[in-house]
């Protein structure tokens, strides 16, 4: 009888490939929960839960992404800068006006996981604000889908 064995990629087998997104008009949620997948990699089938088998991805024209009801309003991040009484809150509509790449790194980065894996695949994604970016090379190079 024959054995077939399941096939589990090891770190450096995959070469991950680079994924440009282009984020207009967009709803915010779905198109976080489209990076994660690009990210980790689990729409291929050489998906392996404890390797790096995704992808780099590019997003741009984050500044165009739409955001529902009125979280711009009523969503508030927070970052402490570790010193005493410095609990900083921002407000999701003046962070899309300043830094709108930080509102899109901030929802993919609560879908992740929260182990190094997690970390190493948001180092993956850049985001930019305008359609340049300075990652024209890899994609020329790869295959975007």
């Amino acid at each position: 009888m024959k054995r077939v064995s399941t096939y589990f990629a090891k770190n450096g087998e995959v070469t991950p490939s680079w994924q440009l997104i282009d984020a207009t008009g967009e709803t915010l949620g779905r198109l976080a929960s489209r990076i994660v997948l690009k990210l980790s990699g689990k729409e291929k089938p050489t998906y392996t839960p404890n390797a790096l088998t995704g992808d780099f991805v590019v997003v741009v024209n984050a500044a165009k992404i739409k955001v529902t009801g009125r979280k711009p309003e009523q969503k508030t991040y927070y970052h402490h800068t570790l010193y005493v009484g410095n609990l900083k809150e921002y407000n999701m509509g003046d962070l899309l006006k300043t830094h709108p790449d930080r509102v899109i790194k901030l929802a993919v980065k609560g879908m992740l996981p929260s182990t190094k894996a997690g970390r190493e695949m948001l180092k993956r994604l850049k985001v930019y604000a305008g359609a340049e970016h300075e990652h024209q090379a890899q994609l020329a190079a790869t295959t975007n889908k």
